[in-house]
């Protein structure tokens, strides 16, 4: 288990690794998203259906938390990557899924 001031530089640069993901996709014209960080919080917001995605961090469990449309998801460190806790997908992969479908048009997030 890390310490957690580990646990946060880690959850503050994958927030961050996020959101530069989206601002690229953004200013690239695939898909039309405003991120608002604030914080641990960092939001989403899918610019023409008005969906959110909300991607946050809990220090207590050491967990990413992801709410989107289709549910909310946990994610725990394991062998350097953001797992799920409970089936096992990578953080990236399933931010990929979930922005195409509610952003309308397949895009892939990478960390």
């Amino acid at each position: 288990m890390m310490s957690e001031t580990e646990f946060l530089d880690l959850a503050d640069s994958t927030l961050g690794t996020i959101e530069a993901a989206m601002d690229r996709l953004n200013d690239d014209d695939v898909i039309d998203v405003e991120c608002k960080r604030s914080g641990n919080v960092l939001e989403i917001e899918f610019i023409d259906n008005g969906s959110k995605i909300i991607v946050n961090s809990q220090a207590p469990l050491q967990e990413m938390w992801v709410a989107a449309k289709s549910g909310g998801f946990h994610y725990k460190r394991a062998d350097g990557q953001w797992i799920n806790t409970r089936d096992g997908s990578e953080l990236y992969a399933a931010l990929s899924t979930l922005a195409s479908e509610q952003g309308g048009t397949a895009v892939t997030v990478t960390g």
